[in-house]
């Protein structure tokens, strides 16, 4: 009752509840081949995440956080530097001294996105 009927189509002959869990899992999170694939793309686009040209802070920080979120779901692990490095890297070229201010006076392997994302912000809202 709580799938909805585009989902149901392929499923009914299932009767259990334990059948159409299995099922669904398999659909929905593949087998062992397509979850290592899924992430080696997801790494992959990890490891290509970039400023794209006129995209303004907020959409960058979500794309990032969207990323990170689907890299935790799917197992995948960076250190909080790590994590941190890779945004403050990826910010667009105006951002460069603001970057190597925040390196320096922040402990990037104690921060949290989170809080990487609030020390972000304020440098922006300072620069307006």
């Amino acid at each position: 009752m709580a799938l909805s009927p585009d989902i149901t189509q392929g499923i009914r002959e299932y009767t259990s509840a334990k059948a159409l869990w299995e099922v669904l899992i398999g659909v929905y999170e593949g087998n062992e081949d397509m979850k290592e694939s899924r992430q080696d793309m997801l790494r992959k686009w990890f490891n290509m995440f970039n400023y794209i040209p006129r995209e303004t802070l907020e959409p960058q920080l979500h794309r990032f956080t969207t990323l990170t979120t689907e890299m935790t779901v799917v197992g995948i692990f960076y250190t909080k530097s790590e994590i941190n490095k890779k945004l403050l890297n990826a910010l667009p070229n105006s951002w460069d001294m603001n970057v190597a201010v925040i390196k320096k006076t922040k402990d990037l392997s104690q921060l949290s996105l989170a809080e990487m994302m609030v020390v972000i912000k304020a440098y922006d809202i300072d620069e307006k």
